[in-house]
């Protein structure tokens, strides 16, 4: 049996993606997050990798575009702020087909805001990381063990569908500590003959670029990515379901507010209440199809955020009017208690029982 150790979520992110073949760091030190590049910069010399610090946000996304091109297994981190820096980089790789996993750490906002956990960055990540029709595949751990099981797929989905990968993290779960049993080292990475590796007169030359002068070539490649994009939507939509079979009351929940909102429908059934969850592990593609499973007998769909809503959006376009959406939730760093989603269950099963 693999051994477990007692790891921190921002520990676990960086020695997972080592395992999964990631040999280039490049990152900016922001709280809540830092611990992630502190142990990149220890681990990345023994395996044969490069860690860089870079001067700015903006320079260490170019770094992962540049070794991204180059064929290599990349990975840059940060906070809330520093992703809306990285935003122009990644549109670039996004434009360029460039895999590449980022993480975001997510603190509140707007502005500085604070250092506290917070889920604000949901629209950004899911809607507007950068400028452009493009899509990033979004994944949302909501334990140790999870935040070690996203960094190792990220990069594999990012050299499948050759898309920037983002794991969309909080700093309740980058600085809780858990058990973790961590992935197996990956012997073999996948070949890419599109990168810029040189070719020795043997092939072609390698262009990467997002710069298409021509509104027929760039409506071309848009059209070819958002083909991609349809068959992730179809086929890479995760999701775990908690009691939903019978639930009248649904509560949607990602991350750490899954972790209260579990504990809360616990109790609620233990009162007699048909409560259930419904944990989105993948943001985009949102998991719309465990929404639509449990249309047919929920009474009512509750999203509960540390935010001040904006996954809920999603779900009412998946409801479609057929089902009342409900919003709970709080910004600004404070976390939901169990007690208070409890108490939002209890109102509304009054509600749907009058």
């Amino acid at each position: 049996m693999a051994e477990k150790v007692l790891m921190k979520g921002n520990e676990v992110l960086a020695e997972a993606a080592l395992r999964a073949g990631c040999r280039f760091f490049f990152g900016y030190p922001i709280t809540p997050q830092t611990e992630l590049a502190a142990y990149m910069s220890k681990r990345m010399p023994k395996v044969g990798g490069t860690y860089l610090q870079a001067e700015s946000e903006i320079a260490a996304i170019n770094m992962v575009y540049g070794a991204s091109a180059a064929g290599a297994r990349v990975m840059t981190s940060s906070s809330s702020p520093g992703i809306s820096l990285k935003g122009e980089g990644i549109s670039y790789m996004a434009g360029a087909d460039l895999p590449g996993v980022i993480v975001n750490v997510q603190r509140g906002g707007p502005g500085l805001g604070g250092i506290q956990p917070s889920q604000s960055d949901y629209w950004q990540a899911t809607r507007a990381t950068g400028h452009g029709d493009f899509q990033l595949m979004v994944f949302a751990p909501s334990t140790v063990q999870e935040m070690a099981d996203c960094a190792f797929l990220a990069f594999e989905k990012a050299d499948e569908y050759r898309m920037p990968v983002m794991i969309l993290a909080d700093g309740m779960l980058g600085q809780m500590m858990e058990p973790v049993v961590l992935p197996e080292p990956k012997a073999d990475l996948p070949d890419k003959p599109w990168a810029t590796t040189g070719h020795k007169g043997e092939r072609e030359h390698n262009i990467v670029n997002s710069l298409y002068l021509q509104a027929a070539d760039l409506e071309r490649l848009n059209n070819e990515r958002f083909e991609r994009y349809a068959k992730i939507k179809e086929t890479e939509q995760r999701a775990e379901l908690f009691l939903t079979d019978d639930a009248e009351i649904v509560i949607v929940a990602f991350g750490a507010s899954a972790r209260i909102a579990r504990s809360a429908v616990v109790t609620a059934r233990e009162k007699g209440i048909k409560a259930g969850l419904i944990r989105p592990i993948t943001l985009w593609p949102f998991p719309s199809d465990a929404i639509e499973s449990v249309i047919p007998h929920a009474k009512v769909l509750l999203s509960v955020e540390m935010n001040m809503g904006q996954m809920v959006d999603d779900v009412r376009l998946v409801s479609a009017g057929r089902v009342p959406v409900e919003f709970f939730g709080h910004a600004g760093g404070i976390i939901p208690t169990p007690a208070e989603v409890l108490e939002r269950i209890e109102t509304l099963n009054g509600k749907a029982g009058a």
